[in-house]
């Protein structure tokens, strides 16, 4: 991760920052009070309270009233101790049961070492404090071993449909020296799904009866719902038309977007974007392209940050559109999709490094600032909107 700015575009990019002069629309600090220490997700809990709730890479999550004028933040939860934290590992991944205000559990995504790994685990709220989390009702739903430093995936939502949405990067290095995304046997490069209300013989957690491998007699893994991914960073649903966005991560030359089907391959390492990168062993036809991929060199990008489709008020121009950004040169684009058509444009170009979108209950869009640890969200500061 890497953003080199000289003295005089870094001025135009200060400017920008907070001024889009093609739109209504504006970037502005969301919480002015409050700043986190490389922060990983930002999410809500879905339960009505309408609080915020921020990870930070080393193992904290904190949380605190949807406000912008809130001086104060609570540590929900601190598992720094398990953490293994650093370059692209950490605790990377959180998101809420649909019925947490019942059940009082969610689930989060993290690296842990000896041996180094992904852990998925669920946890519950304390029963006497609905600010904190119960730091001893960690319940493992599966862990999966990393070979390298990179490359974790590390988002985990739930669907409209119930289930548990989980993104494996390709396990690391350059180039996927082991092929983990076109092998369906391993979860590396893959979204799995699962079901979390139940189990299944030694497992800890249900396969939904039509994941796309369900009992298959090849050897793949029946937890897989797609695959030939190479760092999926990140994943949401439009929950107005049910779509799961992703996006990939490339490595040379290109940043992609793709919508994800049930058992679609997704071409890496075959295919970086739309183009062919390693074709060894490449025979299959039903590789899926992306509906949008940007250049390195010629969009002035070199990391994609997946976003959302946004569905709030504070920036109505923006409504129908997935807003994502590339975390190294602080761009911002809407992408629009009608029927068969994609249309994007640049939006903002900022002097962030975004590490991560989030919503809350109202669908309003926030991102983070690696480095300063600050949050910002849209708005439409002519009109007069809640």
């Amino acid at each position: 991760m890497k953003q080199l700015i000289l003295n005089a575009v870094f001025i135009f990019l200060l400017f920008c920052a907070f001024n889009n002069v093609n739109s209504q629309v504006q970037i502005v600090p969301a919480f002015h009070n409050l700043s986190f220490v490389m922060p990983t997700d930002i999410q809500n809990a879905g339960d009505g309270t309408n609080r915020i709730f921020v990870l930070e890479q080393k193992g904290v999550i904190s949380e605190f009233p949807n406000d912008s004028n809130t001086s104060a933040k609570k540590t929900f939860l601190d598992i720094r101790s398990k953490v293994l934290s650093g370059g692209e590992m950490g605790l990377l991944g959180l998101t809420f049961h649909p019925d947490y205000k019942h059940n009082g559990f969610f689930y989060i995504d993290y690296v842990a070492d000896n041996p180094r790994r992904t852990v998925i685990s669920r946890f519950k709220v304390s029963a006497s404090d609905p600010d904190k989390a119960d730091p001893t009702s960690e319940f493992i739903l599966l862990e999966v071993k990393q070979p390298y430093t990179n490359h974790k995936g590390g988002q985990i939502v739930f669907g409209p449909d119930g289930y548990l949405y989980i993104t494996f990067g390709d396990g690391g290095s350059g180039g996927d020296p082991q092929n983990h995304a076109q092998d369906r046997s391993v979860f590396l490069g893959k979204i799995l799904r699962i079901d979390v209300n139940r189990k299944q013989g030694s497992l800890n957690y249900d396969i939904p009866p039509d994941n796309p491998f369900k009992g298959n007699k090849s050897g793949y893994r029946e937890e897989i719902y797609s695959y030939g991914m190479r760092n999926p960073w990140r994943i949401s649903f439009d929950l107005s038309t049910g779509l799961l966005w992703s996006a990939d991560v490339g490595q040379d030359l290109y940043e992609e977007i793709d919508l994800i089907t049930k058992g679609g391959n997704y071409g890496w390492r075959c295919y970086e974007g739309f183009h062919p990168f390693k074709m060894l062993d490449c025979n299959g036809t039903d590789y899926i392209k992306p509906i949008w991929e940007y250049k390195h060199d010629l969009d002035g990008g070199d990391c994609i940050t997946g976003g959302f489709v946004y569905r709030g008020h504070d920036a109505p121009e923006l409504k129908g559109l997935y807003i994502y950004a590339d975390y190294v040169v602080g761009k911002i684009w809407s992408l629009k999709l009608e029927e068969t058509t994609v249309t994007n444009s640049l939006r903002f170009q900022t002097k962030y490094a975004i590490s991560t979108f989030g919503i809350d209950e109202n669908n309003e869009l926030y991102f983070a600032d690696y480095p300063n640890g600050q949050i910002y969200k849209f708005k439409d500061v002519q009109a007069n909107v809640k």
